[in-house]
């Protein structure tokens, strides 16, 4: 875990960002002592977003398994995929 202080993000602009980026973690940012801000480079947050919504998906997809809705086999979602896109995949 990587804490700094608010000075060091107001100051040191340059190496907080340089850090952001080289360490690819999240720099959790304190004032007075407490925590204040989590600061992390663009492609870290992005990556984490799909990740968070793919686990939204999978979890949906399990929630949908243990009710025990019908599930698809393969070939029937490709023909559903390929009757909404027009072609074969």
């Amino acid at each position: 875990m990587i804490i700094k202080p608010s000075t060091a993000l107001r100051n040191d602009y340059g190496s907080i960002s340089e850090l952001a980026h080289t360490e690819d973690a999240p720099i959790y940012i304190t004032k007075n002592g407490e925590g204040d801000l989590v600061i992390m480079s663009i492609d870290a947050y992005e990556r984490r977003e799909e990740v968070l919504k793919l686990r939204a998906k999978i979890a949906a997809a399990e929630q949908v398994r243990l009710s025990g809705q019908p599930a698809y086999s393969i070939e029937e979602s490709r023909k559903a995929l390929e009757a909404i896109y027009g072609h074969e995949l």
